[in-house]
């Protein structure tokens, strides 16, 4: 119990900001993304055995949370009423990238994105994930992450002016 307990905590201190940014990303509250990445850590702990034999556990800590705000979402959705939800990701999200170490723009895409192809740019991106792993996790074929790839990487090069100053200097 005792080598368990140290191996998760090295596990935690090594990766919890790792997994706070990237849920921080995706669901754009600093407050919700600590819940449920803390809720996600919660449940890696209670799984120990079963999440460190995972191919990538923080990915998994990741996607669990970002469950987790899914299951959030749907108890909620009927309680938030929001004459313009851009306000709401505007104002709880882009004050905060500076937490997130990215530019302001490119959360403001990311934000932007279908959940499919922000989950994916999170898995392949900031995880560097493979295809195959990616698909893996969430349950899709390779092909579909492939899909979702390029997709969300066409959209992000449109809408942020980095992307595009990056392609002309390269």
């Amino acid at each position: 119990m005792e080598q368990r307990g140290r191996e998760f905590s090295t596990f935690y201190t090594a990766f919890k900001d790792d997994c706070l940014r990237i849920v921080l990303v995706n669901v754009g509250d600093r407050q919700l993304a600590e819940d449920l990445v803390a809720e996600a850590f919660t449940r890696a702990w209670t799984s120990w055995r079963k999440v460190r034999e995972h191919p990538v556990p923080r990915a998994w800590v990741v996607r669990t949370a970002l469950n987790a705000h899914v299951s959030w979402w749907r108890r909620r959705r009927r309680e938030l009423t929001v004459d313009d939800p851009t306000a709401l990701t505007e104002d709880s999200h882009l004050a905060r990238s500076a937490d997130v170490g990215l530019d302001d723009a490119l959360v403001a895409a990311l934000r932007l994105l279908p959940l499919r192809q922000r989950e994916v740019i999170t898995l392949r991106v900031f995880f560097d994930l493979d295809t195959d792993a990616t698909a893996k996790l969430l349950g899709i074929s390779s092909g579909t992450v492939g899909a979702h790839l390029h997709r969300a990487l066409a959209t992000l090069r449109a809408q942020t002016h980095s992307f595009r100053d990056q392609e002309v200097t390269s």
